[in-house]
């Protein structure tokens, strides 16, 4: 029997490390992104401690301290003031804002709570009272209406892969899909009008698929050219010119391209900015309900959906202008 997990076991990581990244991905089905996010934090934490409390070489790099050396002595040795300090550190010599703080904090409570509730490896959870940066909530970036209309008939037809990328952008900004999600498209799984995609957490949910979706797929199927593509890649909708599934990266840059080839004034124009602008398109303009703009998005907590309502203000607007006494 064939297995498509992987256990991870990096000689380079301490034991724990290692442990609790295969907790992550076998028993609560994090992401391959998420897990890796999870690892990087915790290499500069540890990086860090060993650093901040003397066990280490000073001499060589933050980047070439080694870290497989860790153990529960040292693991149980870490305080809140520890915490504190690696948080501080991360804000002062890797010019972490706000959100990549909160990140790491989230980070270390998920992993002391791992160690303190599944492995027993320490008795008392020292994140307990650690508290994360106050983020401000920030309203989502997007194109309106027009630039998105703008965007779609601004490709040049000639480009070699014209159908492509047009299917590319209908997608995101009909269907709000992440880029990993696009990315990850086989063919198979079209059925229809339904999409089955692997979202965030290796959930599986159903994407629906309107004409503009529809007659963009069916355009750019046929032109698919699978001769020279590995066969466990054949089955991927979207392709590279190196006969590969398209990457991430090639899709960030196309999409950069293209909204800057359109003449659209937007800086840094990302996929997740079009998966933004889906969003909004739909709740402005489509009269869909938070609750169901949460499935559509694959969001797991509706609060993450409500940085959407934004748009109501123009609707808050229009109704004071509306009241008898406005022009008195």
């Amino acid at each position: 029997m064939k297995y498509d997990i992987e256990i991870i076991n990096n000689k380079n990581l301490p034991q724990y490390l290692n442990e609790f990244l295969n907790y992550l991905t076998v028993i609560k089905g994090k992401s391959e992104n998420t897990v890796e996010g999870y690892k990087i934090d915790l290499i500069m934490f540890f990086r860090f401690i060993k650093y901040y409390k003397g066990l280490t070489n000073k001499e060589i790099s933050f980047e070439e301290i080694p870290i497989d050396d860790v153990d529960e002595n040292l693991i149980r040795s870490i305080k809140l003031s520890d915490l504190y300090a690696f948080i501080s550190f991360t804000e002062k010599y890797r010019n972490n804002g706000t959100y990549a703080r909160a990140r790491k904090v989230a980070t270390l409570k998920s992993f002391f709570k791992y160690l303190s509730g599944k492995a027993k490896i320490i008795d008392e959870n020292p994140t307990l009272d650690l508290e994360s940066p106050k983020i401000n909530k920030r309203h989502p970036i997007y194109l309106t209406l027009d630039e998105s209309k703008i965007l779609l008939t601004s490709l040049d037809e000639t480009n070699k892969n014209y159908k492509r990328d047009f299917c590319i952008l209908t997608l995101f900004l009909n269907c709000g899909l992440r880029v990993s999600e696009l990315r990850g498209i086989d063919i198979d799984k079209i059925k229809g009008d339904t999409l089955s995609i692997i979202g965030k957490g290796n959930k599986e949910r159903t994407v629906y698929l309107n004409k503009a979706c529809i007659k963009s797929i069916d355009d750019y199927i046929p032109l698919r050219d699978t001769e020279k593509v590995q066969e466990d890649e054949k089955k991927a909708l979207f392709l590279s010119n190196k006969n590969r599934r398209i990457s991430v990266r090639a899709i960030e840059l196309l999409v950069k391209s293209h909204v800057k080839n359109s003449g659209i004034n937007k800086d840094k124009c990302t996929p997740h900015k079009l998966r933004h602008t889906a969003a909004t398109l739909m709740y402005k303009h489509g009269n869909v309900d938070i609750r169901s703009l949460q499935q559509i998005l694959g969001h797991e907590n509706i609060s993450t959906t409500q940085i959407y309502t934004h748009v109501d203000n123009e609707i808050l607007r229009e109704a004071v202008k509306a009241n008898p006494l406005s022009d008195e």
